[in-house]
């Protein structure tokens, strides 16, 4: 044993402390010294230095290019407290947008994800809309000014009525190819900046199952927006894995055209799993194939904490690092959601959260429960950075 090693030996005894809690405490304090070294540079006016994210070699997480750990934990930045979808005012007030993302980034967000919808960045099959791919340009170079990363999310059919008519009318093939189209252009714009954390293909898509042929592209709504979406709209005696992997395989050869580097990744449901009952046709281990990571979309229940802790763990696919790009206190407690994503840590890498413009501060003087619930989770969210951005848990 070294001078220094007795010396601080010495100092553990006097004060009653033992080595394990010791390290404990220490990566508590390195993970505030990195959480405040990534906050500082709003405060000085220096702009951050993003790095391209990949997965680590073992499968269990990421790092930047330079080999730094990294965390994706952040927000679904996805509308604004009137419910509008971003691109409902990105072009009348972009103010806001730039509000919140360092609203976003004081809380210790490491990651926004943002939600396009295919209506409003493609005018034809082939063609983009210029206006809808300089804001996304602006994106970049908002998040590249706040050291956020950005998990670009596609495809989105959330408003009904801002699905165009033709784009319904397009039969499983040219509405591929029409998606191809939306991706190769979206990571066109997007192949340069280090801002992007990766390119997730489509919110909660669905394979087509059963013998009937279905009338509509989407699922039921939830309230006035549509989050799944069915990527055919009848099976032909097709294996559903198989449409799933072939539709995967299709749109990550767009994006690579144009970008060979940026993760890729799609909003799972958390009826991806074969287990009986309704099932989306996407399960992981099936068609992880072509995608860098997993990302699944999982809302506790009350009550049911280990049924939610059995779903993250067998969404774990080796050699594909999770991450849970939704979770919300929608059907759980604050309290619960807590428990939950602790004791899921050893099999998740990464959370993604909501955040819809509005402080705790301003979430406490209104008077509702939705602000009382969503002000719980954020002060709940910023409680837990420090340990989430932490050495990771180990999972034995």
């Amino acid at each position: 044993m070294n001078q220094n090693q007795r010396r601080r030996t010495g100092w553990l005894a006097r004060w009653r402390i033992s080595p394990k809690a010791w390290i404990s405490c220490r990566a508590l304090l390195l993970a505030l010294a990195s959480w405040a070294s990534l906050t500082s540079s709003l405060a000085t006016g220096e702009e951050p230095k993003l790095e391209r994210i990949q997965v680590v070699e073992n499968g269990e997480g990421f790092q930047t290019h330079s080999g730094k750990r990294f965390v994706p934990w952040g927000f679904n930045y996805d509308h604004d407290g009137d419910g509008r979808l971003l691109e409902d005012y990105w072009d009348s007030d972009w103010t806001k947008v730039e509000t919140a993302f360092r609203e976003m980034k004081s809380m210790g967000a490491t990651v926004v994800r943002i939600h396009l919808q295919f209506g409003k960045v493609m005018e034809s099959p082939t063609r983009p809309r210029a206006a809808s791919l300089d804001k996304i340009r602006a994106l970049l170079r908002l998040a590249e000014q706040t050291g956020l990363y950005l998990d670009l999310t596609g495809l989105g059919c959330y408003h009904k009525q801002d699905v165009p008519e033709w784009y319904d009318s397009l039969p499983e093939p040219r509405r591929w190819a029409a998606q191809a189209s939306f991706w190769s252009h979206v990571a066109q714009t997007c192949q340069s900046s280090p801002a992007v954390f990766c390119y997730d293909l489509m919110n909660e898509p669905v394979a087509p199952g059963g013998d009937k042929r279905r009338d509509d592209w989407l699922g039921p709504g939830f309230g006035d927006k549509h989050f799944v979406q069915f990527i055919g709209l009848e099976r032909k005696d097709r294996v559903r894995t198989e449409i799933a992997r072939e539709w995967i395989g299709q749109l990550v050869a767009a994006i690579r055209q144009h970008d060979s580097k940026r993760l890729i990744t799609v909003g799972l449901v958390p009826w991806s799993l074969e287990r009986p009952g309704i099932t989306s046709g996407f399960v992981p281990s099936r068609v992880a194939e072509k995608l860098d990571f997993i990302a699944v979309h999982i809302y506790p229940e009350g009550g049911k904490l280990e049924e939610a802790l059995k779903t993250a763990a067998d969404f774990r696919v080796p050699g594909k690092p999770l991450v849970v790009e939704e979770i919300f206190p929608l059907k759980c407690s604050p309290r619960e959601l807590e428990e939950f994503m602790r004791r899921a840590r050893p099999h998740v890498a990464g959370w993604i959260g909501f955040y819809w413009g509005q402080t705790p501060a301003e979430l406490s003087q209104q008077k509702t429960i939705g602000a009382a619930i969503t002000r719980e989770w954020l002060e709940m969210f910023q409680r837990m950075t420090p340990e989430m951005l932490s050495t990771r848990v180990d999972s034995k």
